[in-house]
Protein backbone atom coordinates (compact mmCIF):
# COMPACT_ATOMS: atom_id res chain seq x y z
CA UNK A 1 0.00 0.00 0.00
CA UNK A 2 2.73 2.37 1.01
CA UNK A 3 4.68 1.70 -1.83
CA UNK A 4 1.69 2.55 -4.19
CA UNK A 5 0.97 5.92 -2.35
CA UNK A 6 5.01 6.62 -2.81
CA UNK A 7 4.28 5.91 -6.67
CA UNK A 8 1.60 7.92 -7.03
CA UNK A 9 2.39 10.66 -5.43
CA UNK A 10 6.04 10.59 -7.48
CA UNK A 11 3.32 10.54 -10.45
CA UNK A 12 2.08 13.44 -9.51
CA UNK A 13 4.77 15.61 -8.68
CA UNK A 14 5.88 14.45 -12.25
CA UNK A 15 2.85 15.82 -14.07
CA UNK A 16 2.67 18.84 -11.77
CA UNK A 17 6.51 19.20 -12.64
CA UNK A 18 5.43 18.87 -16.65
CA UNK A 19 2.87 21.45 -15.47
CA UNK A 20 4.54 24.01 -14.88
CA UNK A 21 7.23 23.83 -17.50
CA UNK A 22 4.79 23.84 -19.57
CA UNK A 23 3.11 26.98 -18.35
CA UNK A 24 6.83 28.53 -18.32
CA UNK A 25 6.87 27.67 -21.82
CA UNK A 26 4.01 29.15 -22.55
CA UNK A 27 4.56 32.17 -20.91
CA UNK A 28 7.71 32.34 -22.09
CA UNK A 29 6.27 32.30 -25.87
CA UNK A 30 3.57 34.53 -25.27
CA UNK A 31 6.64 37.54 -23.81
CA UNK A 32 6.94 39.92 -26.53
CA UNK A 33 9.95 40.56 -28.27
CA UNK A 34 11.51 43.96 -26.35
CA UNK A 35 12.75 46.90 -28.37
CA UNK A 36 15.47 49.00 -26.08
CA UNK A 37 16.85 53.03 -27.07
CA UNK A 38 17.55 55.49 -25.34
CA UNK A 39 18.64 58.77 -26.33
CA UNK A 40 21.52 60.73 -25.12
CA UNK A 41 20.54 63.80 -22.42
CA UNK A 42 23.27 65.57 -23.46
CA UNK A 43 22.94 69.16 -23.22
CA UNK A 44 21.94 71.58 -25.93
CA UNK A 45 22.31 68.81 -28.50
CA UNK A 46 18.86 68.45 -30.15
CA UNK A 47 17.18 70.64 -32.70
CA UNK A 48 13.77 69.83 -33.65
CA UNK A 49 10.87 70.90 -35.93
CA UNK A 50 7.22 70.84 -36.87
CA UNK A 51 6.38 71.47 -40.21
CA UNK A 52 3.25 71.45 -42.38
CA UNK A 53 2.48 68.49 -44.28
CA UNK A 54 5.01 66.66 -42.10
CA UNK A 55 4.08 63.87 -42.11
CA UNK A 56 4.14 62.68 -44.83
CA UNK A 57 5.53 64.61 -47.01
CA UNK A 58 9.96 65.06 -45.88
CA UNK A 59 9.96 67.99 -48.53
CA UNK A 60 9.31 70.77 -46.18
CA UNK A 61 12.02 69.09 -43.44
CA UNK A 62 13.96 69.25 -46.27
CA UNK A 63 13.50 72.69 -46.67
CA UNK A 64 13.94 74.07 -43.14
CA UNK A 65 16.97 71.75 -43.50
CA UNK A 66 18.24 74.01 -46.06
CA UNK A 67 17.02 77.52 -44.95
CA UNK A 68 19.07 77.06 -41.38
CA UNK A 69 21.84 74.78 -43.32
CA UNK A 70 21.51 72.13 -40.34
CA UNK A 71 19.61 68.49 -40.70
CA UNK A 72 17.59 68.90 -37.37
CA UNK A 73 17.52 65.57 -35.65
CA UNK A 74 14.18 65.75 -34.43
CA UNK A 75 10.69 65.94 -36.04
CA UNK A 76 7.49 66.41 -34.43
CA UNK A 77 4.03 66.34 -35.75
CA UNK A 78 0.40 66.04 -33.87
CA UNK A 79 -1.41 63.06 -34.12
CA UNK A 80 -5.19 62.71 -33.14
CA UNK A 81 -6.94 59.76 -31.04
CA UNK A 82 -7.35 56.30 -32.72
CA UNK A 83 -4.27 57.53 -35.50
CA UNK A 84 -2.26 54.67 -35.80
CA UNK A 85 1.78 55.45 -35.92
CA UNK A 86 3.06 56.25 -39.37
CA UNK A 87 5.76 53.69 -39.36
CA UNK A 88 6.46 54.52 -43.23
CA UNK A 89 6.94 58.15 -42.25
CA UNK A 90 9.36 57.04 -38.56
CA UNK A 91 11.64 54.77 -41.25
CA UNK A 92 12.12 58.18 -43.75
CA UNK A 93 13.23 60.16 -40.95
CA UNK A 94 15.37 57.03 -39.72
CA UNK A 95 16.67 56.83 -43.10
CA UNK A 96 18.17 60.39 -42.56
CA UNK A 97 19.15 59.88 -39.28
CA UNK A 98 15.92 61.69 -37.46
CA UNK A 99 14.39 60.59 -34.25
CA UNK A 100 10.09 60.56 -34.45
CA UNK A 101 8.50 63.13 -32.16
CA UNK A 102 5.19 62.55 -31.51
CA UNK A 103 2.55 64.47 -29.74
CA UNK A 104 -0.58 61.71 -28.87
CA UNK A 105 -3.71 63.81 -28.40
CA UNK A 106 -6.79 62.38 -27.26
CA UNK A 107 -8.71 64.83 -29.18
CA UNK A 108 -12.70 63.62 -28.99
CA UNK A 109 -11.73 60.70 -26.59
CA UNK A 110 -11.90 60.78 -22.96
CA UNK A 111 -9.21 61.04 -20.45
CA UNK A 112 -11.41 59.03 -17.94
CA UNK A 113 -11.92 56.24 -20.60
CA UNK A 114 -8.49 56.00 -21.49
CA UNK A 115 -7.60 55.60 -17.62
CA UNK A 116 -10.17 53.12 -17.55
CA UNK A 117 -8.62 51.26 -19.93
CA UNK A 118 -11.73 51.35 -22.75
CA UNK A 119 -8.90 51.99 -25.46
CA UNK A 120 -6.74 50.02 -25.08
CA UNK A 121 -7.07 47.68 -28.33
CA UNK A 122 -5.86 51.01 -29.80
CA UNK A 123 -3.06 51.47 -27.60
CA UNK A 124 -1.67 47.77 -27.57
CA UNK A 125 -2.20 48.47 -31.66
CA UNK A 126 0.24 51.81 -31.70
CA UNK A 127 2.98 50.31 -28.83
CA UNK A 128 3.57 46.86 -31.00
CA UNK A 129 4.12 49.52 -34.47
CA UNK A 130 6.62 51.30 -32.00
CA UNK A 131 8.20 48.53 -30.58
CA UNK A 132 8.10 46.73 -34.25
CA UNK A 133 9.76 50.43 -35.66
CA UNK A 134 12.88 49.27 -33.28
CA UNK A 135 14.44 52.56 -33.14
CA UNK A 136 13.78 55.54 -31.00
CA UNK A 137 10.84 57.34 -30.51
CA UNK A 138 10.39 60.27 -28.49
CA UNK A 139 6.66 60.78 -27.82
CA UNK A 140 3.93 62.89 -25.62
CA UNK A 141 0.29 62.49 -24.66
CA UNK A 142 -1.78 65.26 -24.10
CA UNK A 143 0.48 68.17 -24.36
CA UNK A 144 -0.14 71.34 -22.68
CA UNK A 145 -2.40 69.63 -20.34
CA UNK A 146 -1.86 72.35 -18.02
CA UNK A 147 -3.39 75.03 -19.81
CA UNK A 148 -6.78 75.34 -20.59
CA UNK A 149 -7.65 75.66 -24.12
CA UNK A 150 -7.63 71.76 -24.78
CA UNK A 151 -10.78 69.12 -23.87
CA UNK A 152 -8.30 67.10 -21.75
CA UNK A 153 -6.55 70.05 -20.00
CA UNK A 154 -6.64 72.53 -16.96
CA UNK A 155 -10.62 72.97 -16.01
CA UNK A 156 -11.80 70.63 -18.06
CA UNK A 157 -10.05 67.20 -16.88
CA UNK A 158 -9.03 66.76 -13.07
CA UNK A 159 -5.19 65.94 -12.79
CA UNK A 160 -5.83 63.00 -11.02
CA UNK A 161 -7.55 61.52 -14.25
CA UNK A 162 -4.59 62.56 -16.74
CA UNK A 163 -2.05 61.43 -14.44
CA UNK A 164 -3.97 57.92 -14.15
CA UNK A 165 -4.25 57.91 -17.86
CA UNK A 166 -0.56 58.83 -18.22
CA UNK A 167 0.80 55.76 -16.26
CA UNK A 168 -1.78 53.18 -18.03
CA UNK A 169 -0.61 54.28 -21.58
CA UNK A 170 3.01 54.34 -20.25
CA UNK A 171 2.39 50.56 -18.53
CA UNK A 172 0.71 49.13 -21.86
CA UNK A 173 3.29 50.15 -23.65
CA UNK A 174 5.99 49.01 -21.37
CA UNK A 175 3.57 45.26 -21.58
CA UNK A 176 3.99 45.10 -25.17
CA UNK A 177 7.89 45.11 -25.01
CA UNK A 178 8.26 49.37 -26.94
CA UNK A 179 11.16 50.48 -24.21
CA UNK A 180 12.23 52.51 -26.83
CA UNK A 181 10.25 55.37 -26.51
CA UNK A 182 11.78 58.61 -24.88
CA UNK A 183 8.72 59.97 -22.49
CA UNK A 184 8.11 63.45 -22.93
CA UNK A 185 5.94 64.88 -20.23
CA UNK A 186 5.02 68.96 -22.16
CA UNK A 187 3.85 71.25 -20.38
CA UNK A 188 2.86 74.78 -21.51
CA UNK A 189 4.92 77.81 -19.57
CA UNK A 190 3.63 78.62 -16.58
CA UNK A 191 1.50 81.85 -17.33
CA UNK A 192 -1.93 83.34 -16.63
CA UNK A 193 -4.32 81.09 -16.81
CA UNK A 194 -2.70 77.56 -16.58
CA UNK A 195 -2.92 75.34 -13.68
CA UNK A 196 -0.29 74.62 -11.17
CA UNK A 197 2.36 72.21 -13.08
CA UNK A 198 2.94 69.85 -10.16
CA UNK A 199 -0.72 68.58 -10.48
CA UNK A 200 -0.11 66.74 -13.58
CA UNK A 201 3.03 65.40 -12.92
CA UNK A 202 3.19 61.19 -13.46
CA UNK A 203 6.16 60.29 -11.38
CA UNK A 204 9.75 60.23 -12.23
CA UNK A 205 8.73 55.94 -12.94
CA UNK A 206 6.67 57.34 -16.03
CA UNK A 207 8.94 60.54 -17.59
CA UNK A 208 11.80 60.15 -19.58
CA UNK A 209 12.30 63.90 -20.01
CA UNK A 210 9.76 67.24 -19.27
CA UNK A 211 8.97 69.48 -22.13
CA UNK A 212 8.39 72.90 -22.04
CA UNK A 213 5.99 74.99 -25.27
CA UNK A 214 6.83 78.75 -24.70
CA UNK A 215 6.62 81.51 -27.48
CA UNK A 216 8.29 85.18 -28.21
CA UNK A 217 5.30 87.49 -28.30
CA UNK A 218 6.44 90.88 -27.70
CA UNK A 219 9.40 92.97 -28.13
CA UNK A 220 9.84 92.31 -24.18
CA UNK A 221 9.70 88.96 -23.85
CA UNK A 222 13.25 87.30 -22.81
CA UNK A 223 14.65 83.99 -22.27
CA UNK A 224 13.37 84.59 -18.67
CA UNK A 225 10.50 85.74 -18.87
CA UNK A 226 9.04 83.08 -21.19
CA UNK A 227 10.98 80.04 -19.55
CA UNK A 228 12.21 81.00 -16.39
CA UNK A 229 9.44 80.37 -14.11
CA UNK A 230 8.78 77.27 -15.51
CA UNK A 231 11.97 75.98 -15.52
CA UNK A 232 12.64 76.66 -11.34
CA UNK A 233 9.39 74.93 -11.21
CA UNK A 234 10.25 71.82 -13.16
CA UNK A 235 13.81 71.69 -11.22
CA UNK A 236 11.80 71.70 -8.12
CA UNK A 237 10.06 68.72 -9.46
CA UNK A 238 12.21 66.60 -10.72
CA UNK A 239 15.74 66.14 -12.18
CA UNK A 240 14.97 64.59 -15.68
CA UNK A 241 16.23 66.78 -18.85
CA UNK A 242 14.17 69.12 -20.34
CA UNK A 243 13.59 70.01 -23.96
CA UNK A 244 11.64 73.27 -25.40
CA UNK A 245 9.47 71.40 -27.06
CA UNK A 246 7.61 73.59 -29.00
CA UNK A 247 8.74 77.09 -29.57
CA UNK A 248 9.41 80.24 -31.60
CA UNK A 249 10.11 83.85 -31.94
CA UNK A 250 7.59 85.82 -33.88
CA UNK A 251 7.86 88.99 -35.43
CA UNK A 252 6.19 91.34 -33.57
CA UNK A 253 8.87 90.22 -30.89
CA UNK A 254 11.79 90.95 -33.30
CA UNK A 255 13.15 87.63 -34.83
CA UNK A 256 17.06 88.75 -35.24
CA UNK A 257 17.57 89.77 -31.72
CA UNK A 258 15.48 87.03 -29.62
CA UNK A 259 16.27 84.18 -31.60
CA UNK A 260 20.06 84.85 -30.12
CA UNK A 261 18.48 85.15 -27.20
CA UNK A 262 16.23 81.68 -27.26
CA UNK A 263 19.77 79.73 -28.00
CA UNK A 264 21.62 82.18 -25.46
CA UNK A 265 19.34 80.78 -22.75
CA UNK A 266 18.90 77.08 -24.26
CA UNK A 267 22.46 76.92 -22.98
CA UNK A 268 22.67 79.57 -19.96
CA UNK A 269 19.50 76.82 -18.36
CA UNK A 270 20.92 73.74 -19.22
CA UNK A 271 18.20 72.22 -21.79
CA UNK A 272 18.17 69.74 -24.15
CA UNK A 273 17.43 71.84 -27.25
CA UNK A 274 14.72 73.33 -28.81
CA UNK A 275 12.17 71.92 -31.49
CA UNK A 276 11.15 75.28 -34.04
CA UNK A 277 7.13 75.41 -34.52
CA UNK A 278 7.97 76.27 -38.25
CA UNK A 279 4.63 77.29 -39.41
CA UNK A 280 2.07 79.83 -40.70
CA UNK A 281 -0.36 81.25 -38.30
CA UNK A 282 -2.01 84.56 -38.71
CA UNK A 283 -4.58 85.17 -35.71
CA UNK A 284 -3.47 88.24 -33.11
CA UNK A 285 -0.32 87.96 -31.60
CA UNK A 286 -0.48 84.42 -30.30
CA UNK A 287 -0.50 83.07 -33.61
CA UNK A 288 1.95 84.92 -35.68
CA UNK A 289 4.02 83.49 -38.85
CA UNK A 290 6.61 81.71 -36.81
CA UNK A 291 8.76 80.92 -40.17
CA UNK A 292 12.22 82.33 -40.67
CA UNK A 293 12.48 81.39 -44.13
CA UNK A 294 11.52 85.16 -45.37
CA UNK A 295 13.62 87.14 -43.15
CA UNK A 296 17.46 86.89 -44.31
CA UNK A 297 18.13 88.47 -40.51
CA UNK A 298 16.07 85.73 -38.68
CA UNK A 299 17.88 83.68 -40.32
CA UNK A 300 21.00 84.47 -40.09
CA UNK A 301 20.66 84.23 -36.23
CA UNK A 302 19.14 80.56 -36.62
CA UNK A 303 22.82 79.47 -37.90
CA UNK A 304 24.45 81.31 -35.76
CA UNK A 305 22.90 80.17 -32.45
CA UNK A 306 23.07 76.45 -34.25
CA UNK A 307 26.68 77.26 -34.81
CA UNK A 308 26.99 76.19 -30.78
CA UNK A 309 24.95 73.32 -30.97
CA UNK A 310 26.73 69.49 -30.87
CA UNK A 311 23.34 67.68 -32.19
CA UNK A 312 23.34 63.86 -30.60
CA UNK A 313 23.13 60.51 -33.19
CA UNK A 314 20.15 58.95 -32.59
Amino acid sequence: MRSRLVMLLAVLIAAAGLTLTAVRLVAHASTPAVAHATLSPGLASYLGVYEDGSPPDFGPIGDFTHTVSRQPNLVGYFSGWAQPFASGFADKLRAHGIIPFVQIDPTYASVPAVAAGEYDNYLHSYAVSVRNFGHAVVIGFGHEMNAPWYSWGYGHVRPAVFVAAWQHIVDIFHSEGADNVTWLWTINQDRAGTGPIASWWPGAKYVTWVGIDGYYFRPTDTFASVFGSTIQQVRHLTGKPILLSETAVGPRAGQFTKISDLFSGMRQYRTLGLVWFDKVQNDGIYHQDWRIENDPQADDAFRLGLSELNLARP
